[in-house]
């Protein structure tokens, strides 16, 4: 079983792979909420995975609310993994989710990440990369995902996360921050352009 979060399609691109070379059933973590789904059933052979974005370094708060809510009947150490994609670094998102999986007694066996484009555009100085930069990073993740499911079918143990630099301070100081202030979608309008198609409120995973 996969379970995946993705504001906007890095991460369900990378969890599609994965499901299709691991054999592994897709559950879309906001699913969670509208059907009231928590408790999953797990195969003796079956392997459990978490695919999300990074977060200003960390994991989003919808991943880490999940798991604290999540049940698996049948968990007997199967392997277990989880694959983040940033736009650079990941700060210290293992940490995080080692805690996260441990503090529910399950052990985390790997954990991976890949860079893909930057989507962030929300704060000053943030913007997408250019489109050079972006086909770089979609030719160089297909070649990762490769390398990822690799490791995956033979169920090797080990952490792959580019940490970046002061990770301590933009997972402890500068995520908390931004999960508190930039989060919100109070600051979301529309102009006169919006033609009431509704499409960003069928897609919006929240």
């Amino acid at each position: 079983m996969i379970f995946y979060f993705s504001g906007t399609g890095n991460s369900k691109w990378i969890a599609n792979q994965l499901s299709k070379k691991q054999q592994e059933d897709l559950f879309f973590i906001p699913d969670a909420w509208k059907n009231d789904t928590w408790e999953f059933s797990l195969q003796e052979d079956e392997k459990i995975g978490f695919v999300f974005p990074v977060y200003s370094w960390a994991p989003p708060v919808i991943v880490q609310e999940f798991i604290r809510k999540l049940s698996l009947k049948g968990y007997r150490q199967q392997y277990l993994f989880f694959v983040c994609s940033c736009g650079d670094d990941t700060g210290l998102t293992q940490q995080v989710m080692e805690k996260a999986l441990a503090a529910k007694g399950w052990t985390c066996n790997a954990g991976f990440s890949v860079i893909m484009p930057n989507n962030y555009v929300l704060f000053p100085g943030f913007d997408v990369d250019k489109k050079e930069l972006e086909k770089k990073k979609l030719d160089e993740a297909v070649g990762r995902v490769e390398e990822i499911n690799d490791s995956i079918t033979g169920k090797k143990i080990g952490f792959h996360c580019n940490e970046g630099s002061f990770p301590w301070f933009k997972t402890k100081v500068l995520n908390p921050l931004f999960n508190r202030f930039m989060t919100s979608a109070k600051p979301f309008y529309a102009t006169d352009d919006c033609i009431g198609c509704k499409r960003c409120e069928r897609i919006c995973p929240v």
